[in-house]
């Protein structure tokens, strides 16, 4: 199954006999603290209009444990995200679709999340909801019905700290995050800036068109082998926090590459003064 679908193609499905699961994973990078915008409200937001049938699912609520020591995003509890997904619908026997604003970050921490507990059928709207040309209801949407999902962990590969280091050194490690974040120049979140000693920059705006949507998956394959992906290569992902790392996840899986997760990402592997830190263009 390809890991996208288009808002053409979700529209004949919805009308099909075995529609997905629709859930709206809008979500945004909060930036008050250092903006004191207030944050940005996914669920006021799904309220205010959606995809007809879609239900909310809450980033830092259900598809994050709380911030700490092991990320600003760290794994859910695996029960709860369970509960959740049963909750909006889930069973491993129907597809779901999973859609945010647009950026497609959120959507793919969703997809990852639910592939990485065994869900074989779940694939992300190209575009986000900026895609979606139909109708839109408002107001809080439930389940028609109850799921039956039960999470699986270990379907695809997870990379802690010392397997993101030793992929930097043996395979591909690409760092998701901005250039700029990567060489060190600034780091707006986390304790330092820098990368992982060995990363390879590979920002996941570059995986984009300007409306949002991949790019052909050829271009991509072209642009994943340029950076040392191969045949043979094992090739791992991290971001800040283990969302925008997830959408590179969902590019190389678009160009036929399978890739771990780092999901501590920089905000975990930079909490530890004693990991070491590289900075420069450089993986070093």
């Amino acid at each position: 199954m390809n890991a996208i679908i288009s808002a053409t193609d979700l529209a004949s499905d919805l009308a099909g006999e075995n529609p997905p699961v629709l859930l709206d994973v809008r979500w945004q990078l909060s930036m008050a603290k250092a903006t004191g915008e207030p944050p940005f409200d996914g669920r006021a937001a799904h309220a205010a209009g959606h995809i007809p049938g879609a239900v909310f699912v809450d980033l830092d609520a259900d598809l994050a444990g709380p911030a700490g020591a092991a990320g600003r995003h760290p794994l859910p509890d695996v029960e709860h995200f369970g509960a959740v997904m049963r909750a909006a619908g889930v069973s491993a026997d129907r597809p779901v679709v999973v859609y945010d604003g647009g950026q497609g970050w959120a959507a793919a921490r969703a997809w990852w999340l639910l592939r990485w507990t065994g869900h074989q059928a779940v694939r992300v709207l190209d575009g986000g909801l900026a895609a979606w040309t139909g109708e839109r209801e408002s107001g809080e949407t439930s389940a028609a019905a109850e799921g039956t999902f039960t999470p699986v962990p270990g379907s695809v590969e997870l990379l802690d700290a010392d397997g993101a280091a030793a992929l930097a050194r043996s395979g591909l490690l690409l760092d998701a995050r901005a250039a700029e974040r990567y060489r060190g120049d600034v780091e707006p979140i986390d304790r330092v800036g820098g990368h992982v000693p060995g990363a390879v920059s590979a920002p996941t705006t570059e995986n984009v068109v300007g409306d949002g949507r991949f790019r052909p998956a050829e271009e991509l394959a072209a642009r994943f082998k340029s950076l040392g992906a191969s045949g043979t290569s094992r090739v791992g992902v991290y971001c800040g926090s283990g969302v925008s790392g997830a959408h590179q996840v969902l590019a190389l899986a678009v160009a036929g590459i399978p890739a771990a997760l780092y999901v501590g990402s920089w905000s975990e592997w930079s909490s530890d003064p004693a990991r070491p830190v590289a900075t420069g263009a450089e993986p070093q």
